[in-house]
């Protein structure tokens, strides 16, 4: 798949199922909907009522009364929630109704660990935003790809494990990244073919344990790799970025997306999160994507690709000086990396059980189980131990991740 199939400027996927979609809102599924990814969408939409209308919502249901306030709010042709049953969803968005002074509104409604994938086929969307945490979001990608929606996609997870059975899925046009670094290669890509593109420069903030060495993170506590210095996220995804497996899923991401090859991925770090990624050309010319620290500009090109959204985020103030800095990764302290290059590199299921242990590994680190170094120690010893995967399938994936999931709670001590 080349950059120009995946994600091409000049094919509007959505147009090309809908025609005159120019001067209609963009029906949106938000997947993840009570999440960082979910909300700001919501922010977004509701910043551009002429350009996107949210017409379903999924979530987990941690946030049950969030999730029936979101609903009332966008009037949702659909809602699904996957830890509740239909009565209490339904009393839930009941009372979010009566306390908004709405009556009459009565949305579809799905519960159960399929929720989210119901939502995801939802017939009467045009892009389904799945910004679900975590390796659950594979089965929802693979319906809205099946479903012809354009996917704008935030749940890296779900690629990563995917691989190539959700680049089969995926139509040309059909993907767009969402992460902010992904959402930066695209946009600088455009400046270039395929051919031109020597290397991919991704960025990273470092996170809250940028500058120590391996030594000084044996003893670093839960709270302490929470306090990300740049970005407001998820348990999950903000412990992935202090340790960094989460760089490391998106260098991944970004093979499977352009397909570059992964000697030509490189990760630097800058603190100050305005370069989110860069393009190097074959012509020693560099390409970067710049803008301050704000999710709501992917987010905005994600639903609205290949078009921009007036006023999604606020731009850069040129006029006042700035220093940006960049560093090269220290591996050895951080060999999350290069650890996924080689689980990559190996192929069939070895990203599914990279993934599935870290999430193990992470949760086992949050209950004080393991230490913070133990987090990718474990990712490690649970690939050394890894079968053969065979032909890949989803379910082999779903298998794969099963016995990552079991090694990794047995080496964690659960």
């Amino acid at each position: 798949m080349q950059p120009s199939d995946s994600i091409s400027s000049d094919h509007d996927y959505v147009r090309s199922r809908r025609p005159g979609s120019d001067h209609l809102p963009r029906r949106i599924v938000l997947l993840g909907s009570t999440g960082s990814i979910g909300t700001q969408a919501i922010d977004v939409a509701d910043g551009a009522p002429e350009r996107f209308r949210i017409v379903a919502l999924a979530a987990g249901g941690s946030n049950l009364e969030l999730l029936a306030r979101q609903a009332v709010h966008t009037r949702a042709e659909a809602v699904g929630c996957a830890a509740v049953d239909l009565p209490t969803l339904h009393r839930h968005i009941s009372d979010a109704a009566a306390a908004a002074g709405i009556t009459g509104y009565s949305p579809e409604l799905f519960v159960g660990k399929s929720a989210a994938t119901a939502i995801a086929a939802w017939t009467e969307a045009d892009v389904v935003l799945n910004g679900i945490t975590g390796s659950i979001g594979l089965e929802p990608t693979l319906a809205a790809l099946a479903a012809g929606h354009l996917l704008a996609l935030a749940n890296k997870e779900s690629l990563i494990v995917g691989g190539e059975l959700v680049k089969r899925a995926a139509a040309p046009g059909q993907l767009v990244p969402v992460d902010s670094e992904h959402s930066a290669l695209a946009q600088a890509l455009r400046s270039g073919t395929h051919a031109e593109v020597d290397r991919l420069v991704v960025t990273a903030s470092g996170g809250p344990f940028r500058g120590r060495k391996r030594s000084e993170l044996a003893d670093v506590t839960p709270e302490q790799a929470l306090a990300h210095p740049t970005w407001n996220m998820g348990r999950v995804i903000t412990t992935n970025s202090a340790s960094m497996v989460n760089k490391a899923l998106e260098v991944i991401e970004a093979h499977l997306l352009f397909d570059i090859p992964l000697d030509r991925i490189d990760v630097v770090v800058h603190p100050q999160s305005m370069v989110h990624s860069m393009v190097q050309f074959v012509d020693g010319s560099t390409i970067a994507q710049v803008s301050p620290p704000d999710m709501r500009l992917p987010i905005a090109l994600g639903m609205g690709w290949p078009h921009r959204v007036p006023g999604a985020a606020r731009p850069c103030d040129w006029t006042r000086a700035t220093e940006w800095t960049f560093e090269p990764l220290d591996e050895e302290a951080f060999p999350a990396v290069a650890l996924a290059k080689q689980a990559a590199a190996a192929g069939g299921t070895r990203m599914a059980v990279y993934n599935a242990a870290n999430e193990e590994a992470v949760d086992a680190f949050h209950d004080g189980l393991i230490g913070f170094t133990d987090i990718v120690d474990t990712i490690a010893a649970v690939l050394e131990e890894a079968p053969d995967s065979g032909p890949l399938t989803l379910q082999s994936l779903l298998a794969a991740e099963e016995w990552a999931r079991a090694a990794a709670r047995k080496r964690c001590g659960r």
